[in-house]
């Protein structure tokens, strides 16, 4: 097969993107790594197989995006558990996605997930909006209340997009809409 530069550097950014989430080190060994609609085992051979089978490998290949818990409250199991409650019923009926829990932070235990942008039902092509955030966001906050977990009741401002996130982390600026 042949590929383009642009094809070639997708592919790199969707295996960065599941090798950050997936990473070892933070998952307890790969104990809190979960696929939904794959097997985790190739799930980027799974996510690359859907996107040839409707012919859409270019653009954005993956979304990115991380659900926190404050700190101290919550088991890897009981986060693990929730992230897939909240990939399940946000996207499970359509995309495929990879759910981690990372570890590495003192007491701060997060999920990530990585959502293969094309769908295996019908090969639409996911685009997050504002309003996806939003509910990305309900989601999580019922389910941390059934959870009895603690939500932020008025957040301050809007969430930063992983891009912004990152290069902030990074020292770099990021520009304002």
């Amino acid at each position: 097969m042949n590929f383009s530069n642009n094809q070639i550097s997708l592919r790199q950014a969707l295996t960065q993107a599941l090798l950050y989430a997936s990473d070892e080190s933070k998952t307890e060994e790969a104990i809190y790594v979960s696929a939904i609609n794959c097997p985790k085992q190739t799930v980027y051979e799974s996510m690359m197989a859907t996107k040839r089978r409707f012919g859409k490998l270019g653009g954005n290949v993956a979304y990115h995006g991380f659900q926190s818990f404050a700190e101290g409250e919550v088991t890897p199991d009981m986060a693990h558990e929730i992230g897939k409650k909240l990939a399940r019923e946000l996207w499970g009926n359509r995309y495929q996605v990879l759910v981690t829990t990372h570890l590495d932070k003192d007491s701060h235990l997060h999920n990530h997930f990585v959502i293969n942008t094309v769908s295996f039902v019908d090969g639409v092509k996911f685009h997050r909006t504002k309003r996806d955030y939003q509910k990305m966001r309900e989601v999580s906050d019922r389910l941390c209340r059934e959870y009895s977990l603690s939500v932020i009741e008025h957040p301050k401002g809007h969430g930063k997009n992983y891009a912004e996130w990152r290069a902030e982390k990074n020292g770099a600026y990021t520009k304002n809409g």
